[in-house]
């Protein structure tokens, strides 16, 4: 009986930290980090935010998204917290709240862009540890500059073409 409690608070500390990472490898623009949250192919839903369906997509074509959408932002803070953490074998929910702040100073408007709302994540384990299979974004509310996302995506375009 011991082990199978511990293994359940490895179990929800890795689950956790699964959660943390994906955060972190946002906030720092590190894309592995990102990357390594999840199985290579994942079903994502943020029709809460930007409407359209939910899909499945490769975990590579997922990273290559999230970098391209929050790139051109100055920076952003997400906050991933409340972790109820349900664990059937190999196979586990995470539902956590999240604010994610995203800030580009611009002249059309205010700098800041704020969701609030909360993941409900399904995992699994693999040989690599705790992986994300499935990522669900639930948008509760929003406040400031909803056309952050507009202006990020101009300056990363502009970046990207300066480089070539």
């Amino acid at each position: 009986m011991e082990d199978a409690k511990l293994q359940s608070l490895i179990d929800r500390a890795e689950i956790s930290d699964v959660q943390l990472r994906y955060a972190t490898g946002l906030d720092s623009r590190d894309w592995p980090l990102f990357r390594s949250c999840f199985t290579d192919e994942i079903e994502t839903d943020f029709t809460s935010v930007f409407g359209g369906d939910p899909r499945k997509v490769s975990a590579d074509r997922w990273t290559e998204a999230a970098r391209r959408s929050l790139s051109g932002l100055k920076a952003t803070q997400h906050m991933i917290t409340n972790h109820v953490i349900t664990i059937a074998g190999d196979d586990a929910t995470c539902i956590a709240y999240v604010q994610a702040r995203h800030y580009l100073p611009n002249e059309s408007g205010d700098s800041m862009q704020t969701m609030f709302g909360y993941y409900t994540n399904r995992l699994v384990r693999t040989a690599a540890g705790w992986k994300i299979r499935a990522c669900k974004l639930t948008l509760t509310w929003q406040t400031g500059n909803s056309n952050i996302f507009t202006l990020a995506s101009a300056r990363f375009k502009a970046a990207e073409a300066s480089k070539s």
